[in-house]
């Protein structure tokens, strides 16, 4: 009996100094993360008093070297601020509207200091420097409050994660959204990228859940007879979309489909897959043109191919206009198993938003020996559509270029059709 007496206190003491431990262990991490949360923080309020200061600046001056070198500023500035602003746990809706605004006061002071328009710059600011100096004003205050808690991170956690009407930040939220729209209107091609981010093109009549089972059963025909719970979107979701979950044996799975016009966005399969058993490049191929027979896609080309230990991962992309050129933004991306070449997954939102592309945009001929040096060669050239930064959809030449004395050096280079703009340059692998 005292055997177990004993046993018995030594198993409470162990318990309790484990407990005890992990309560310390706690305390310090809750301590690490509030110091962290405090110097982001100091951090950003700092940036955001530079750039306040940095953008009244750029008003002063006449002097072309004085000016370029606040615009230098306040462009690496703004994007300074909006890292430390990402590491901060604040409300979705006041960290959104922040990256956006401090990232368009970046994005002009880059493009007047580009191509030269000061007297614009200086026009756009005198508003926004004005409204800047004020939202500075809103922050601290709005901020001061983290800076009261004496390291009790449970009253720094609350005020950060609090829900937005009884934040600090509520009148910050609402004037940054006003500033922001008043400021920096959108764009039409912003516009448009939103609306069809949002699928608002859309005008196809309602499907219910039963004809929703019925698409997925159509395009993915091996998961006939499944067991399916079918869920809709939240109302305050962007576009309204069934969600279908399935299980038949060893398969289980997802599907979003939208309720207008029974549009697959995404699918994905979990099963086993056999090692051992692979079927060839050319069955996938003829298995993945198959599924896109099915699906109606007729307008798209195989763009790449590439391969792990279980599946092939495969792009593709819209073709269309008098040059044939691939829509890039237009994308279907396949993940087919090895062993037998079943669908395992699919995101096609790229190619349902689909773009409307500008067949009349010139194309101006690039010599390539004069565009790239000597010792390049061009191996491929062909015409694509691809974003800007502007979100606007651009013909352009797609080059894999390569140096002659070095094969491993290989770059895809997209350059714009008309202006001749490089829109991206990327190593390939």
């Amino acid at each position: 009996m005292k055997s177990a007496v004993y046993l018995l206190s030594i198993a409470v003491i162990a318990l309790g100094l484990y407990a005890f431990d992990v309560k310390e262990d706690n305390k310090q991490l809750q301590q690490a993360i509030h110091a962290q949360y405090t110097n982001s923080l100091s951090n950003a309020s700092e940036k955001l008093s530079y750039l306040q200061r940095s953008v009244a600046q750029s008003l002063l001056f006449q002097d072309e070297k004085a000016l370029q070198n606040e615009l230098d500023n306040i462009w690496r500035t703004s994007n300074e601020l909006r890292s430390s602003i990402s590491g901060l746990p604040l409300n979705p809706d006041v960290a959104n509207q922040w990256l956006r605004y401090i990232g368009k006061i970046g994005d002009e002071a880059k493009r007047a200091s580009t191509n030269g328009d000061y007297e614009t710059w200086q026009s756009k600011m005198k508003v926004v420097n004005k409204n800047l100096e004020q939202l500075t004003d809103e922050w601290a205050v709005a901020t001061a409050q983290f800076y009261e808690n004496d390291g009790n991170f449970d009253k720094w956690q609350q005020v950060a994660k609090t829900e937005l009407e009884e934040s600090p930040f509520k009148n910050l939220a609402s004037n940054l959204k006003t500033y922001t729209e008043k400021d920096f209107p959108l764009t039409t091609s912003e516009s448009d990228w939103l609306k069809k981010r949002d699928l608002k093109h859309i005008r196809d009549r309602e499907i219910t859940k039963d004809e929703a089972i019925q698409v997925l059963e159509k395009l993915v025909p091996g998961i006939e007879d499944a067991t399916y719970t079918v869920s809709k979107s939240k109302d305050d979701a962007p576009y309204p979309f069934y969600h279908i979950q399935f299980v038949k044996g060893s398969r289980v799975g997802y599907a979003d489909i939208t309720v207008k016009g029974g549009h697959l966005i995404s699918f994905l399969s979990e099963r086993p897959v056999q090692p051992d058993k692979n079927i060839t490049q050319e069955k996938v191929k003829e298995l993945v043109q198959q599924f896109i027979d099915r699906a109606g896609y007729d307008d798209l080309a195989l763009v790449e191919m590439r391969e792990n230990h279980e599946a092939w991962h495969i792009h593709l992309a819209r073709v269309a206009g008098k040059h044939n050129a691939f829509v890039y933004p237009d994308g279907v991306q396949l993940k087919v198993s090895k062993d037998s070449g079943e669908l395992l997954g699919l995101n096609a939102m790229e190619y349902v938003q689909r773009e409307n592309i500008n067949e009349n945009q010139p194309v101006v001929p690039i010599d390539w020996k004069q565009f790239f040096r000597p010792n390049t060669v061009v191996e491929e050239e062909r015409f694509i559509y691809t974003e800007n930064e502007a979100y606007e959809l651009r013909l352009c030449y797609e080059v894999i270029a390569r140096f002659s004395d070095n094969i491993n050096q290989t770059y895809r280079v997209v350059v714009d059709t008309e202006n001749h703009d490089v829109i991206k340059v990327e190593q390939l692998p």
